[in-house]
C-alpha cells in the first residue's frame, strides 16, 4: 500500500544504533490483529561508520536528524536522512503568522468569487 506520514518524525542515536521515531507506516490492509503499530520506533539500517559520522553532527549543538524523504522498494521502506537545525520559536511564531494570513486570503477569495 506505501502509505507513511513522516510530519513530526525525526531521527535519534540510540546505544549506538540509528532509530526513527514517530513515524507514523499505516499497517497492511489486509492483514489481521497482528499487524505492526503504526508508530512504532523503527531500526535505520546504516553501516558503523555512516552511524558514527551521524553521532559526530549530531552531538554539535542544536543539530537533530530528520527525515527528508521515505519510498517503498522491494517491500521496504527507504528513507532519506539529513542533519539540520530545529527551528527557533520565533521563527515558528512567524510561521504561524504567515498560513494565518494565508488562509484569510483564500478565504476572502473564496467568498469573492462565489458572490
Amino acid at each position: 500500500e506505501g502509505r507513511a506520514n513522516l510530519k513530526e518524525s525525526f531521527g535519534d542515536i540510540i546505544d549506538g544504533e540509528a532509530w526513527l521515531v514517530d513515524c507514523h507506516i499505516s499497517p497492511y490492509g489486509h492483514g489481521n490483529i497482528n499487524n505492526h503499530e503504526p508508530t512504532r520506533r523503527r531500526k535505520l539500517l546504516l553501516h558503523k561508520r555512516e552511524i558514527g559520522r551521524l553521532i559526530g553532527r549530531v552531538n554539535e549543538r542544536g543539530m537533530t536528524l530528520v527525515p527528508m524523504k521515505m519510498y517503498f522498494a522491494r517491500g521496504r521502506a527507504k528513507v532519506e536522512i539529513g542533519v539540520g537545525k530545529g527551528k527557533k520559536f520565533h521563527d515558528r511564531r512567524e510561521e504561524l503568522k504567515k498560513r494565518a494570513a494565508n488562509r484569510e486570503i483564500e478565504r476572502a477569495l473564496r467568498e469573492r468569487n462565489r458572490g
